[in-house]
């Protein structure tokens, strides 16, 4: 090829580039600006148009994602945005308004932007999408569905219950259920949901292992259950029972944090679902009976569950004590005017 034709060729390639870019951002700002139409106008609409917005917002996420594949193709994509032809991987985490939210989303919004073809689904328990995390998903680099759903008072848990009480994040997941049966059809699903809540440690190394899950995966959770680890039984590569020093006899004696089920399930099984009846510790049990799942369906990921890729590290209570002894002097907040 002569020098004139390597010439052309690059500003052809170039100009492909550019092309791309334009239509990406167009899409972007074009999604940013409809968002933040539908949330700041006050017209009264319909379910029905509301719906509708929603799932257009949807495709051009998936029509941008599509021109980052064309970009990755050229060489000129960010790594995180590389291999979209891999299965999905739908990350479900509820969410709530503490002191230390933004903090657990940000921290878990980074470990997501190293893991290719993700889709985040990010559910706050609240009746309305807070302007908080919505502008830390627009602002995350990350493929996203914003949803809300509030957990009514007597299902809460208390300043003082401890945290098993009462069974947390429930409903929230439930909308990310619903959201995938109602977005996605079953002759297309490829992919995995994960559980993802958001003040555990998760190693990159996990997803790897999930994304080629075709029924249930499962995998060791450590730091959890007032032990080192919890994990599955495993002989000639098969789950036989589960080490767990609390009810070891539950059918699917798992942390949140330690499955997997492929996305097909979810679509398969529309009345699936986590149930607040659940007794305490069962929520992961109840969900995967209702799929039909048995311990000959589980694929043990992990390296036959030897190696601990996600850790239950729970987020320390933020100590407010001064700032509440400031109010009550009757001191300015620390935080006026700036978003912690």
């Amino acid at each position: 090829m002569s020098l004139r034709q390597i010439s052309a060729a690059l500003r052809r390639r170039n100009s492909l580039i550019l092309l791309l870019c334009l239509v990406a951002f167009y899409l972007i700002w074009f999604q940013l600006a409809g968002v933040r139409l539908l949330e700041g106008s006050g017209h009264p609409h319909s379910d029905q148009w509301e719906e509708r917005v929603a799932k257009e917002l949807y495709a051009m996420r998936l029509q941008a994602s599509e021109m980052r594949r064309q970009l990755t193709r050229l060489g000129s994509a960010p790594a995180h945005w590389r291999h979209s032809d891999l299965p999905t991987i739908f990350v479900v985490t509820p969410t709530h308004a503490i002191p230390t939210q933004k903090a657990d989303l940000v921290r878990l919004s980074n470990t997501l932007l190293h893991v290719p073809n993700l889709h985040w689904l990010v559910v706050e328990d609240a009746d309305h999408k807070s302007e908080l995390v919505s502008r830390l998903l627009r602002r995350s680099g990350l493929v996203y569905t914003h949803l809300s759903v509030a957990t009514p008072p007597e299902l809460k848990l208390q300043p003082k219950d401890p945290r098993w009480k009462k069974p947390r994040g429930v409903l929230q997941r439930n909308a990310a259920l619903s959201w995938l049966r109602e977005n996605l059809e079953i002759v297309d699903a490829n992919g995995v949901v994960y559980f993802a809540d958001d003040d555990n440690t998760y190693s990159l190394e996990l997803f790897t292992e999930m994304r080629d899950i075709q029924s249930v995966g499962v995998w060791p959770v450590g730091l959890v259950g007032g032990v080192m680890v919890e994990r599955p039984l495993v002989d000639n590569g098969r789950v036989t029972g589960w080490l767990t020093p609390w009810r070891p006899d539950r059918a699917f004696a798992t942390d949140m944090a330690g499955f997997a089920v492929n996305v097909r399930l979810v679509l398969n099984h529309p009345t699936a679902s986590f149930s607040i009846e659940s007794q305490r510790g069962f929520l992961e049990t109840d969900l995967l009976t209702q799929m039909g799942v048995t311990l000959d369906d589980l694929e043990v990921k992990a390296d036959l569950c030897t190696k601990v890729l996600v850790w239950h590290t729970q987020t320390a209570k933020a100590d407010l004590k001064i700032e509440k002894i400031m109010e009550q002097k009757g001191k300015p907040a620390t935080n006026v005017g700036i978003e912690v």
